[in-house]
């Protein structure tokens, strides 16, 4: 398994300015746009062995190690250090928080220079494109002109199919896992839910809810309770709660919560409510519904005829929020362009989390083929 990377520190940069703002898709401006990120290992002289970490919704820039607790480790921590499949003995990891997050990264919660309050929903949406348009400034402020990799899963994943097709002769490898090229009406409405839970919140008051004394605390909680659902399969569900009851042997017949399952995901939402701000879920799960890389075929021949990315593709067998179809999908496009495109389907019982799990079979595809990329990156 390797071992932890110990105690790591989340740097900052300002990488756009009102002078120099970024335009994003919709045609809207942002500056200043502050990034938080994490760098894990050493950069080799000829800046050739750095692999970019894209997380999903409701990650952050700290996906290894740990500040200070070494109980409180990482999103990551599993699969990034020494002897892990990225292996930071030889690859420099970069870990950044999205634009739109709420863990360092300008979004809605950051102050609006406009106004001298935070922007709450006069934030622009944004597109994946936009994202990555981030990443690849900050790439280029660390002086990585060609990465060797970028790797992400679920809302991740998207990132690197859309930096592939962005900048065809970018990376060397691109690694997508367990995410889609599109969502399904099914996945559009998870996420409609989720929102109108937030929305609905009479603490959300239309998004400037900050300093107010209270926030949609409970519209965010039944969000993230919803959206954990998705996360696990059936099996896992069964395996850890079945019918059990929650500290007692038989039902006490009520609205409280009664059930192991309850009681877990009650648990799970007061948790997010610590890391994450109610306004930036409503942003970065809208990124989700409106990603369709392979919208404009003309676009995407142009950009897959001259790409010298490989790409690696995996789905897992109990993941129904993105299931194996979605992975096949971007496979064949990729394939029916001529990309090198290796595509694996995982055996789990963990669902979609299966991603941020140690899955024996899933580990070794990724170091194996983050292997085969930096003995060949020289080439």
């Amino acid at each position: 398994m390797g071992a932890s990377l110990g105690r790591v520190e989340t740097q900052r940069v300002v990488l756009f300015t009102a002078e120099r703002p970024l335009t994003l898709d919709s045609g809207a401006t942002l500056g200043p746009v502050e990034v938080a990120f994490e760098t894990y290992g050493t950069l080799d002289e000829d800046r050739a062995n750095a692999v970019f970490v894209c997380h999903a919704l409701t990650g952050d820039a700290h996906a290894a190690g740990h500040h200070d607790d070494p109980s409180r480790k990482g999103w990551w921590d599993t699969i990034i250090g020494p002897g892990r499949p990225l292996d930071t003995d030889r690859l420099f990891v970069v870990c950044a928080n999205l634009l739109g997050g709420c863990q360092g990264t300008t979004g809605p919660s950051s102050i609006d220079p406009a106004t001298g309050r935070p922007y709450g929903l006069r934030f622009p949406l944004m597109t994946v494109r936009d994202l990555v348009r981030v990443h690849r400034a900050l790439t280029a402020h660390l002086g990585i002109e060609r990465p060797l990799a970028a790797i992400g899963g679920s809302l991740g994943g998207m990132q690197v199919l859309q930096w592939a097709l962005d900048a065809p002769d970018e990376l060397g490898a691109a690694l997508i896992i367990c995410a889609s090229s599109r969502l399904s009406a099914q996945n559009i409405a998870f996420s409609a839910v989720a929102r109108e839970s937030i929305m609905g919140d009479p603490d959300f008051r239309g998004g400037d809810y900050y300093g107010n004394g209270s926030a949609p605390d409970r519209g965010l909680s039944v969000a993230r309770m919803l959206a954990h659902i998705t996360y696990l399969s059936e099996e896992s569900m069964r395996r850890k709660f079945g019918r059990r009851i929650q500290d007692a042997d038989v039902p006490r017949f009520g609205f409280d919560v009664d059930f192991q399952v309850e009681s877990y995901l009650q648990y799970q939402g007061a948790a997010f409510l610590k890391r994450f701000d109610a306004n930036s879920y409503l942003y970065l799960s809208r990124v989700m519904d409106y990603f369709d890389a392979f919208a404009d075929p003309a676009v995407t021949t142009r950009a897959l005829e001259r790409t010298a990315t490989r790409f690696l593709v995996m789905s897992f067998d109990s993941d129904w929020r993105f299931d194996t179809s979605h992975s096949r999908e971007i496979v064949r496009t990729l394939a029916a362009h001529g990309a090198q495109v290796t595509f694996r389907e995982i055996e789990s019982p963990y669902g979609h989390d299966s991603f941020l799990l140690q899955v024996p079979e899933y580990h070794r595809t990724v170091a194996g083929f983050l292997d085969r990329a930096f003995r060949e990156r020289s080439r």
